[in-house]
């Protein structure tokens, strides 16, 4: 099996005018955590998936759970798309690793 390395984005914005907007707001920023998202901005979070097959089961998944108010998009880029994102403004947060590289750590 070959890898090519996807990245999903999803861009988010809903309504939290009432109790019943909250309450899907949260149950829908609770479910991207849950399936391993990352923010990487206020209302985009990003993921990293091994290839388009499971980018599409992700995707798959976010229908079926986006809130019925509200504007959510989602994009699927290469990896390498990925990396070549420019700061113009700020820095990268460095807290957390997320990248396609493998971690082994030998006591």
């Amino acid at each position: 099996m070959s890898y090519r390395y996807m990245r999903l984005m999803v861009f988010f914005d809903l309504p939290t005018l009432t109790v019943a907007d909250g309450q899907n707001y949260r149950r829908f920023h609770k479910f991207l955590i849950k399936n391993g998202f990352i923010m990487t901005q206020y209302s985009v979070y990003s993921k990293l998936v091994l290839n388009a097959t499971q980018a599409k089961t992700v995707r798959d998944l976010l229908v079926k759970n986006v809130p019925e108010k509200g504007l959510v998009q989602c994009l699927q880029i290469t990896e390498r798309q990925f990396a070549s994102i420019e700061y113009l403004a700020g820095k990268s947060q460095s807290r957390i690793i997320d990248t396609d590289e493998r971690w082994v750590e030998i006591e």
